[in-house]
């Protein structure tokens, strides 16, 4: 049984809450863990880049002079690549490269960053309400620095419809936020600790359920 400590708000722990299903722990795979990383990286990529051929510059083809008699080179057409503004050889073209991973190996990345989150004491969970008609970053601010998480990279697990929250939270730049269905090993990984809110709590063990 997995217990994770939660904070009120006065930053005090005072009560712990565990995970109604907790994975079960899986062996350290880095290679898993590698492939992971590299497709998301991979398939981030724009591949926008690209540049004309001759076959595609906007010149004529008429070739410029006749072949002989002028005592000068021969020239085919003004795209030559020999020539200003001409087509480019060997430059870059658009592409997409696709790489893709076996969704045990997703659950199996998952299940490694839990639970090496959870080793370091590295997952805690807030009891607090936001009041007011206005976000607050200010008393968020307070409460992460009583903790002694405000020179952390914190990973924040909020609702996709909880904007209230996530505007008190998104003028911070150690903060990453990250919807319970939408989490990437990327992010997740570069984060010294994770944090949900009390109210989402049915919502993170939905999250950590899928990982086992």
């Amino acid at each position: 049984m997995i217990t994770i400590p939660v904070y009120n708000k006065k930053s005090q722990s005072t009560e712990t809450v565990s995970l109604t299903a907790t994975p079960e722990r899986k062996a350290l795979s880095p290679r898993t863990f590698a492939c992971a990383i590299r497709a998301l990286v991979q398939n981030w990529r724009q591949g926008t880049v690209a540049t004309k051929t001759r076959g595609q510059v906007a010149f004529s083809n008429k070739k410029p002079w006749r072949q002989k008699g002028t005592g000068r080179a021969r020239v085919s057409s003004l795209r030559s690549p020999l020539w200003r503004k001409g087509g480019i050889i060997f430059g870059p073209q658009k592409r997409v490269r696709q790489l893709s991973v076996l969704g045990t190996q997703k659950k199996l990345v998952f299940n490694n960053l839990l639970f090496s989150m959870i080793d370091k004491q590295a997952v805690a969970c807030f009891d607090f309400d936001l009041q007011g008609a206005k976000p607050s970053t200010k008393s968020v601010r307070e409460m992460l620095s009583n903790v002694g998480f405000e020179n952390k990279k914190i990973i924040l697990f909020l609702a996709f419809n909880d904007d209230f929250t996530a505007a008190s939270f998104r003028n911070m730049p150690n903060v990453s936020i990250v919807a319970f269905d939408q989490p990437n090993a990327y992010q997740l990984s570069n984060g010294d600790c994770w944090i949900f809110l009390k109210k989402d709590l049915e919502s993170f063990n939905k999250m950590v359920t899928q990982w086992n």
